[in-house]
């Protein structure tokens, strides 16, 4: 064949071939979204969180993310961790917080990378990218779960696990779920009633929330702790208001939104402090 030829095709080949992946600049930001049909992480100018001494009723769980978190930041050893629970109670919150608090105390030593589920299949590319980073990369997808026929558990797990190469040790993996097994309830008990052996068939998928470290659960709560929410908000931000006011407004809220959650709190303190003028600036 001639050469030249063979040189053409090549050249045409190498123009097809995906970009080599460049390792990433995690001094340009705290914050980053993965993406992965660019191989890019994208910075984030302004992480939407609030202040971790503003999130109420999670007291425990707030202690232990933050030691673990702060264990890592330090170079210590630390677990994967699944924040699981309630709707809408401030896990992922919880997660963003932390980082920040992690980082005011550590110089800035965590990045945190938010991967969207529908990627979690390319997570094993971003850690190659991550390996050998300097700082540390505190690794977050929010609302984890799988559903049937979904095989993208299997990247995750190999990450948990692993795999040949191992996680990087300079990257931690949060997640967050509503599902305390990561799949429906409906499905599990299906594959039970209709494996030859039951226990095997559905074993691997079951078994990957064992595989974090930290389980943290997320519980509804009542009122008095509704209250406490949309005071210790409405207090942070100065919002002008009696407390008999506040807390009566609060109860209408939450009624029409059949709610009394951290995030249904948060809806109602932007609501009241739009109608009073007042820009919620910490």
């Amino acid at each position: 064949m001639d050469e030249s030829l063979l040189r053409r095709i090549a050249e045409a080949l190498e123009r097809l071939a995906p970009p080599a992946p460049v390792a990433p600049d995690l001094s340009r930001a705290d914050a980053f979204v993965w993406h992965p049909e660019r191989g890019a992480l994208v910075p984030v100018a302004r992480v939407a969180r609030v202040a971790l001494a503003l999130l109420c009723g999670v007291d425990s769980q707030k202690e232990i993310l933050l030691a673990n978190t702060r264990r890592f930041a330090q170079g210590l050893p630390a677990n994967n961790a699944m924040l699981w629970g309630a709707r809408g109670m401030g896990k992922s919150s919880l997660v963003k917080a932390v980082h920040a608090a992690v980082n005011e105390e550590c110089g800035g030593m965590l990045a945190l990378i938010e991967i969207h589920r529908e990627d979690i299949r390319t997570l094993p590319a971003l850690l190659n990218l991550l390996r050998g980073q300097t700082r540390r990369s505190l690794i977050l997808c929010d609302d984890l779960s799988f559903e049937r026929e979904d095989a993208d558990y299997k990247a995750l797990k190999s990450v948990l696990d692993g795999g040949v190469e191992g996680r990087p040790d300079n990257v931690l993996f949060y997640a967050t779920s509503n599902r305390r097994h990561l799949m429906p309830r409906d499905m599990i008990e299906n594959e039970r009633s209709t494996a030859i052996s039951p226990g095997e068939a559905i074993e691997e998928k079951v078994s990957l929330s064992d595989r974090f470290g930290l389980w943290l659960g997320f519980y509804n709560g009542g009122q008095d702790l509704f209250f406490e929410m949309v005071e210790g908000y409405a207090a942070a931000y100065g919002l002008p208001i009696e407390p008999e006011a506040l807390r009566a407004a609060a109860v209408e809220w939450s009624v029409t939104r059949g709610a009394r959650s951290g995030r249904v709190a948060w809806q109602f303190i932007q609501d009241l402090a739009g109608r009073l003028e007042v820009r919620l600036t910490a």
